[in-house]
């Protein structure tokens, strides 16, 4: 155990460290990666989570590929994408672009594909995508209005937090509840282990 590799968590996100630090992982290091997250041209929703998910880890594998304190480090990264048919809705920045993202989930149902990867200091790397279908309840205009004026919304995948307030809008949710806050648990769990990241290693004093 003492020869455990590092964990590097390629991401700022408190949301996916939190949900980490649940299951009783505590990165060595956190390293957002810094990539251009636009869609290409006809790229599904579907692949964007992944590909972007390979695509942060393999950056942030580099970078650790050139410290010496980092090479033998696992890397862990991930990405969220709403989508509403085959359009990915933005990760929200401007009041407008939130209100346009819940006019268009309000009262129907949409998926939210989380892509996450792990790079091994060989260079391999994992992968898996993980779907998740939500609905919402019918939004009133002061729903969202009071929605919005919490700020809560800003800078999330679709324009909304699933964990925070607007977990009240949620009428239901069919697969994994982690996966829409941002990182899928048993998939992220199965990846490190299979990359010979010791999951469990704290878990027989976690009650301590």
């Amino acid at each position: 155990m003492t020869n455990a590799p590092q964990l590097i968590l390629a991401s700022a996100s408190p949301r996916r460290l939190a949900l980490l630090q649940q299951i009783g992982l505590e990165p060595d290091h956190l390293m957002p990666a810094d990539i251009d997250e636009s869609p290409k041209k006809h790229e599904t929703p579907r692949s964007l989570a992944l590909r972007l998910a390979r695509a942060k880890a393999e950056a942030v594998r580099q970078a650790a590929n050139a410290s010496q304190e980092l090479s033998e480090s696992v890397v862990l990264a991930a990405d969220t994408v709403v989508a509403v048919g085959r359009r990915a809705l933005p990760k929200a920045e401007l009041t407008d672009q939130a209100l346009m993202c819940l006019s268009l989930l309000s009262g129907r149902g949409h998926r939210v594909f989380t892509g996450i990867a792990v790079a091994e200091p060989s260079g391999k790397l994992r992968s898996k995508l993980v779907e998740t279908r939500v609905r919402f309840k019918r939004l009133s205009r002061k729903d969202m209005d009071d929605y919005i004026a919490s700020g809560e919304w800003r800078g999330k995948a679709g324009g909304y937090a699933i964990q925070g307030l607007a977990g009240s809008f949620v009428v239901k949710l069919t697969g994994s509840y982690p996966a829409v806050v941002g990182l899928p648990l048993v998939e992220t769990a199965n990846l490190l282990d299979a990359a010979g990241y010791p999951v469990h290693r704290s878990w027989a004093t976690a009650a301590a």
